[in-house]
């Protein structure tokens, strides 16, 4: 059976919570958790967007072994990936052998604030090949400079090293982004429970764990989470590539008017009953995915936590 781990939602959490959900999520019986990074929410309703950096910190004083990914990191636009690096390596000091770096080529809606082009889909694959390239140059430790095509490093040393380096989980969907996953990752991301892309992952010589995230709405009042689930996650009916493209939350907000609710609740499993949540996750075990994360929508996590000890673990066990 695959490892079921917890989605900490930071576009609809803010940091006091997500350390206070990840400290509950470990004494609910998860043993590991994803945290998404984003400069901002998707649209206004979810409401929250902590730095990542500083959760993690919290997080790792608050829990005993919980391993934690972000869920994914974008190491190329906003933030320079020797950046990162130092970021990433002083976490996995804080959380030895339990921090991942999952990483991804971002969207503008997070990576456009200091006013850099959004470059095209090749070109931020090729940025993101070229930003795990310095940061583990960075983490094989002593003075180091890079020169590459879109990044530049100059005499740089990250003295707060871990005993060893994070593995690096790289997200893909398209064809081209998962050869890449395979090629550089130590890991695959995806939140599609599609058996063909676990296939094309591993076809293109991926050998690392693979990871798939799924968002779910449990409430007593089945209508109600619906609503929920459509009030905070409209965006997981948009499109193609859509999600990549949008700048700002309030453009977010104008794609969504023509999501229906039933268009997510076709998507997000919503209600109490446990064998519906069980199946949603078993898609993706069966599928290929050695992890699944899953990402309670709303404020009552820790009903959720009781709901997935009680009614939905014993039926995955």
């Amino acid at each position: 059976m695959a490892e079921i781990g917890y989605f900490l939602s930071s576009e609809e959490h803010g940091a006091p919570d997500l350390v206070r959900f990840a400290t509950l999520a470990e004494r609910a019986g998860f043993r590991a958790a994803w945290i998404s990074d984003h400069y901002h929410p998707w649209i206004d309703r979810q409401g929250e967007s902590p730095f990542v950096w500083s959760v993690l910190g919290g997080i790792a004083s608050s829990t005993e072994d919980l391993r934690v990914t972000t869920a994914v990191t974008c190491p190329t636009v906003r933030m320079h990936p020797a950046v990162i690096a130092q970021a990433a390596a002083t976490v996995a000091t804080m959380l030895p052998g339990r921090f991942g770096l999952g990483v991804g080529s971002g969207e503008v809606l997070n990576e456009h604030i200091l006013g850099d082009a959004w470059p095209e889909p090749a070109t931020r694959l090729e940025m993101l090949e070229e930003a795990v390239e310095v940061m583990r140059l960075l983490w094989r430790g002593g003075v180091r400079s890079h020169r590459g095509r879109h990044y530049t490093v100059r005499g740089a040393r990250i003295y707060s090293l871990p005993e060893a380096a994070p593995p690096i989980i790289v997200s893909a969907l398209g064809s081209e982004s998962i050869e890449l996953a395979a090629r550089i990752g130590d890991g695959w991301a995806s939140t599609t429970a599609d058996r063909e892309m676990v296939r094309a992952y591993q076809s293109a010589g991926g050998s690392g764990v693979k990871m798939g995230g799924v968002k779910v709405c449990w409430g007593p009042d089945e209508a109600k989470a619906e609503r929920l689930a459509y009030e905070l996650w409209p965006t997981s009916g948009l499109p193609g590539q859509l999600s990549q493209e949008l700048p700002m939350p309030a453009h977010f907000e104008e794609a969504v008017e023509l999501v229906t609710e039933k268009q997510i609740t076709g998507m997000i499993t919503c209600g109490p009953d446990p064998e519906r949540h069980a199946a949603a996750i078993r898609e993706y075990v069966d599928a290929g995915f050695d992890e699944v994360y899953v990402s309670q929508i709303g404020p009552d996590q820790e009903g959720f936590f009781d709901f997935f000890r009680r009614e939905v673990a014993p039926r995955l066990a």
